[in-house]
């Protein structure tokens, strides 16, 4: 036995040196990054084959750092972030974060369901948005696996969510899954189980700028596969009806320029997308181009929304990497979802978890250039 274990051992080896040259295989390295409420903190950094990095810190689950060539290959950080996990810990607008239970707004903080009312941590006004304000982004995730091959690396972090956590019911075992491919793709696959019937709704908040954050966002393409959004009312609440975009600055059917028409958005985009989907199909939810370093970015789900949101708030009072003030209009965020407030409006895609079932959703970000 020990020596067929050998011989298979030898000829992945084998194998893998004839496929890929020796120095172009993917990496996985980790560093202790500090500590939060007593708990490890790490950073690990992914390297795949191409020369891509991506940096994921097990605190808040947070993508922290993409670098990826341009279309003269010079390698650039595309997302928002910082290099201390010292201004994680601080209050920032949710950068490169897993958010959950439920990302986005439920309207008063709070929802009915099964005939019992829920109430949850009101941190946006009288709503609740993207879980409360000790929702997954504070939270030290439980490192499972970390494993790199010659063609990708995968991090597997984990974090249970008890019972009435910021007001949710249920004990929740919500696992994150990154991936990145020797095909330069950023895999995320979430999953959950709960032992009482909650709602859940996870996502990743990363901000991105294909400048490397040379220029602000206005620039960039964009080009969503939707043909209606959630209308909001003045507390970002959806009204719960579905308005079709042609002829309104919200249609991308056809790629436009994001700061072509957002002086007709009062305080620009932050809009949650319905996707022309089947289903839970994986498909191409939005592509978006930097024409100056022709970087390309497309979005891949099994959601069936996603909001666009066009960093309107960022103020130039937060400093992320190399000294970058990120201004409004810096970073823009594509977090495929389900809808905002659905555990109140029943018409709108299901977002409630039972005991037995499997809450199971991926999103793939890919980047090439043109």
């Amino acid at each position: 036995m020990k020596s067929t274990i050998y011989f298979l051992s030898v000829m992945l080896l084998v194998v893998a040196g004839c496929k890929f040259p020796q120095g172009k295989v993917s990496t996985l390295e980790e560093k202790v990054w500090g500590e939060s409420g007593g708990k490890p903190v790490k950073l690990f950094t992914l390297t795949n084959r191409n020369g891509m990095t991506v940096k994921i810190t097990n605190y808040g689950g947070t993508l922290t750092y993409v670098s990826v060539p341009d279309k003269n290959g010079v390698f650039e950080n595309v997302v928002l972030g910082f290099d201390s996990l010292r201004q994680y810990l601080g209050d920032h607008p949710f950068f490169g974060v897993i958010v959950g239970r439920y990302a986005n707004r439920i309207a008063k903080a709070r929802f009915v369901l099964d005939g019992n009312t829920y109430t949850l941590s009101a941190n946006d006004g009288i709503n609740t948005l993207h879980g409360g304000p000790a929702g997954f982004q504070k939270r030290v995730f439980e490192v499972d696996t970390t494993y790199s091959s010659a063609d990708s690396s995968v991090l597997v972090l984990s974090y249970t969510s008890a019972d009435l956590e910021e007001g949710y019911p249920g004990n929740l075992k919500a696992r994150v899954t990154y991936t990145l491919t020797g095909n330069n793709e950023i895999k995320i696959a979430y999953e959950a189980e709960t032992d009482k019937p909650t709602v859940v709704n996870l996502t990743n908040h990363s901000y991105f700028n294909l400048t490397a954050g040379k220029e602000s966002i206005l620039n960039h393409e964009i080009m969503l596969v939707a043909d209606s959004i959630t209308p909001v009312d003045s507390t970002l609440i959806p009204t719960g009806i579905l308005s079709p975009v042609t002829g309104t600055p919200f249609d991308f059917t056809a790629a436009h320029k994001i700061g072509e028409r957002i002086a007709e958005v009062p305080g620009g985009y932050d809009i949650n997308y319905k996707l022309r989907k089947q289903g839970n199909e994986m498909s191409l939810a939005c592509e978006l181009y930097d024409p100056v370093s022709g970087r390309l970015m497309q979005t891949y789900t099994t959601e069936p929304g996603m909001q666009f949101y066009s960093g309107n708030f960022l103020n130039g009072t937060i400093t992320g990497y190399n000294g970058i003030r990120y201004n409004q209009y810096y970073g823009l965020c594509l977090e495929a979802q389900h809808f905002p407030d659905s555990p109140n409006q029943p018409e709108f895609p299901n977002v409630v978890l039972r005991p037995g079932e499997k809450y199971s959703h991926q999103t793939i970000y890919k980047f090439s250039v043109r």
